[in-house]
């Protein structure tokens, strides 16, 4: 059977889907217009055709799952580019094969669990992709790791994706390898929509960290031309059986402390915390104290060229103040309201005594953190207070203000990255491998950080601690460097930034499918990257026109799947309930 490989024009051909994506230039919800086409699946070595004979079935706990299907016709990766399906049994009528151990089965849309049939069940998809890492895919079934999602009610679908640590001497898998396998696996849940249980129309991602940062990058991405040489290159299901185009747009994003927006990362890093930081690399005399001066002074000039504007349409800005870094105007008292926001919600939600635990380490890490208990209100505040008084407490009202930025930084968030923080100067950041050109081949990618780099290189080069391997040529080396693709790093680096699509200030806003139900959470203490991250997705979201967009920044959290109240899987599951139409 011929399929052809398409290339979306701005044109769409199919009607919006129940739960929806954002209208954009590109076309409608699932399905885009072929302007060019080529040849792509004469001589696969795999078909896209999932197998209805093929099902294994879990007796115990009414579950038919498939595990390994390869979901590309030419993978890069057999070993990754493969997924498992989990699905309710009552969404599927079987009959048991003459070998004993598998079924044929076919979707029956009318069987039901909790408030979902088999036609309207949501697909959730995990993407657990620390430090944009690669995610195994399943080799052997297990219904612990799955049971709480499909006793919901949902189809889980668990794809593996090439990531940052699963390049060989051979193949680099760095971006957009991840988000273009994602990509690639929604892809082929839609070609089998009509053997599939669950609604292909409601697809829904999650993730933390570098996995929430994917998630977002392929929820504002939907369908961009950016991510189409890459998803030709790889055989991915471009078109049905029946020659309709196909859409990796998705319904919805749930995103727990996204590290993304990674081109102005050093930037914001800086200006948010770097700049109230004096020891390590920030330490006075160092160069890398005048570069964290110099980044942060850089930030506040592409922040107002974003244009963002709050919910009441007010334009959000940065202007010089007497002290620190543009510590005024309208985005710097946006920011002072969402951290005032996030302390009275903790006051709010919580009772006294209260203990706190502070994180040991990296989620999965093992490593334990420190138990603090508060028997009042009053001994909180004042712990807070302790270096500075940066916080007021009004007791009848059980609310408090926040009085600067600098009080809480130094108090709640503190630089626990170097200067570089993303892009290191070095290329020794886990970032720097995200976009490697081979194997043990970390790259420079923020022409942001390239420009402070080379607007102050003369001065720099005065410090003793200087390295001429510091400077701008090597950003400008890196960024000259194709991939197997052709992409320069202008490209991938667009493509891995959701601004990109989100924001006026980028040639990519209106030329993806935006997903229509987003919910982000962060930890507020988290040194892994600036408030202003999750603040700035929320704000183009909004003003791009998503209209549910439910977000919180978590009081006494930190690097983690953060939530105010309850377990963050229980309020995943509910929030996909509360927003998808049945």
């Amino acid at each position: 059977m011929n399929r052809r490989t398409v290339i979306r024009s701005a044109t769409g051909v199919a009607a919006l889907a129940t739960f929806g994506v954002a209208e954009g230039t590109a076309g409608t919800a699932f399905a885009a217009t072929s302007s060019s086409s080529s040849s792509s699946s004469t001589s696969a070595a795999y078909s896209l055709e999932l197998d209805p004979t093929a099902w294994s079935y879990d007796a115990t706990n009414d579950v038919y799952y498939q595990i390994g299907k390869v979901y590309v016709a030419n993978p890069a990766a057999t070993d990754y580019e493969n997924l498992s399906i989990y699905v309710p049994g009552a969404y599927l009528t079987a009959t048991a094969n003459s070998d004993g151990t598998t079924y044929t089965a076919k979707a029956d849309p009318k069987g039901t669990v909790g408030a979902y049939s088999g036609r309207t069940a949501p697909i959730v998809i995990p993407v657990n992709t620390p430090g944009y890492a690669q995610q195994a895919p399943a080799t052997s079934y297990s219904y612990t790791s799955v049971s709480a999602y499909l006793e919901a009610g949902l189809v889980y679908v668990w794809p593996g994706l090439r990531g940052r640590d699963s390049s060989t001497s051979t193949r680099s898998d760095a971006a957009p390898w991840g988000v273009t396998d994602l990509k690639a696996a929604v892809r082929f849940l839609r070609y089998n929509r009509s053997v599939l249980p669950g609604s292909t129309d409601d697809i829904v991602l999650f993730g933390m960290s570098g996995g929430g940062a994917q998630d977002t990058v392929a929820g504002a991405s939907g369908d961009s031309p950016l991510f189409d040489p890459y998803l030709r290159t790889i055989g991915a299901a471009m078109e049905d059986a029946q020659g309709r185009p196909l859409s990796d747009a998705v319904a919805g994003v749930m995103a727990w402390c996204p590290i993304t927006d990674l081109a102005e990362a050093n930037l914001s890093y800086e200006w948010n915390m770097g700049q109230f930081a004096s020891t390590s690399t920030r330490a006075s005399g160092t160069w890398t104290s005048a570069y964290s001066a110099d980044l942060a002074k850089a930030w506040p000039k592409y922040l107002n060229r974003l244009g963002l504007r709050d919910e009441h349409g007010k334009r959000l800005e940065l202007t010089e103040s007497s002290n620190g870094t543009y510590l005024s105007g309208s985005y710097y008292d946006h920011l002072i309201g969402v951290i005032i926001t996030s302390l009275n919600h903790f006051l709010s939600d919580n009772t006294f005594p209260y203990t706190i635990t502070t994180q040991g380490g990296p989620p999965g890490s093992g490593q334990t953190g420190t138990s603090t208990t508060y028997e009042t209100v009053a001994d909180y505040i004042a712990h807070l207070n302790t270096a500075s008084t940066w916080v007021t407490y009004d007791a009848t009202t059980n609310t408090a203000t926040v009085s600067g930025l600098d009080g809480f930084v130094n108090s709640q968030k503190t630089a626990n990255k170097p200067v570089g923080a993303f892009d290191g100067y070095s290329r020794g950041q886990g970032e720097n491998s995200v976009f490697a050109m081979g194997l043990d081949a970390p790259s420079h990618f923020a022409p942001l950080t390239r420009d402070v780099i080379k607007a102050n290189e003369t001065t720099y080069a005065t410090y003793s601690d200087w390295d001429s391997a510091y400077g701008s040529a090597a950003y400008d080396s890196d960024f000259a460097k194709k991939d197997s693709v052709g992409k320069d790093m202008a490209w991938r680096g667009d493509a891995y930034n959701p601004l990109y699509f989100l924001s006026p200030a980028f040639d990519g806003y209106r030329r993806s499918r935006v997903a229509r139900h987003w919910r982000i959470r962060t930890g507020i203490m988290q040194g892994d990257t600036a408030n202003t991250t999750e603040i700035n997705i929320q704000l183009a979201l909004l003003n791009y026109g998503i209209r549910d967009v439910d977000f919180a920044t978590v009081w006494a959290q930190a690097h983690t799947m953060a939530e105010r109240t309850g377990d963050s899987t229980t309020n995943f599951i509910s929030w996909v309930e509360s927003v998808v139409k049945k």
